[in-house]
């Protein structure tokens, strides 16, 4: 019996530089999902980064306006959450935003340290005429998947996600972020 066949039977499978990693079904099904996911979010970015470029926006500068337009005027930090970009990301967006005269800040009567972000006129009818080309590239994108599948997959993937927050919360580093911000 070959190396190959004799890892494979006993629930190994030959790696680079000799390694071997346990791979019983569970796991071995993880990490040939995880896979997949990695490689379709790939594809699905390149197609929504092209369609998105077409308009001058970078994904993050269109991912501002979208979350404007469809939220209206919100706090930078709420975008931020939204985006998962850091302070300093959402900043400098922000400022690229408005200097192109598609976004503006406002004060926050509660709060003087915080800023809303809000569309401008331009910005309102800017993103309003691009969204339902964006809206049908995606639904482009998706067409692999039946609407049905799509529904199903969506209720999978939030499932995922949660436990896999719920994992990432009970980590050190997750722990000693939220003591900080007590």
């Amino acid at each position: 019996m070959n190396d190959a066949k004799r890892a494979s039977s006993r629930g190994s499978t030959p790696a680079k530089a000799g390694f071997t990693v346990a791979a019983d079904l569970p796991t071995a099904t993880a990490l040939k999902l995880w896979v997949v996911l990695s490689r379709s979010h790939d594809a699905l970015v390149q197609v929504l980064k092209a369609d998105i470029e077409r308009h001058d926006l970078t994904l993050a500068e269109f991912a501002v306006m979208e979350a404007l337009y469809h939220k209206g005027p919100q706090l930078l930090g709420e975008i931020q959450k939204k985006i998962l970009v850091s302070s300093g990301g959402m900043t400098f967006l922000v400022d690229r935003l408005a200097k192109r005269g598609l976004v503006k800040r406002a004060a926050c009567p509660s709060d003087r340290r915080a800023r809303y972000a809000m569309l401008t006129g331009k910005g309102e009818k800017f993103i309003r005429d691009i969204f339902p080309e964006h809206a049908a590239a995606i639904h482009g994108a998706m067409a692999g998947l039946k609407q049905s599948e799509q529904r199903q997959l969506t209720v999978l993937l939030k499932a995922m996600g949660k436990e896999a927050a719920r994992l990432a919360a009970e980590t050190p580093a997750c722990k000693s972020a939220a003591a900080e911000r007590e």
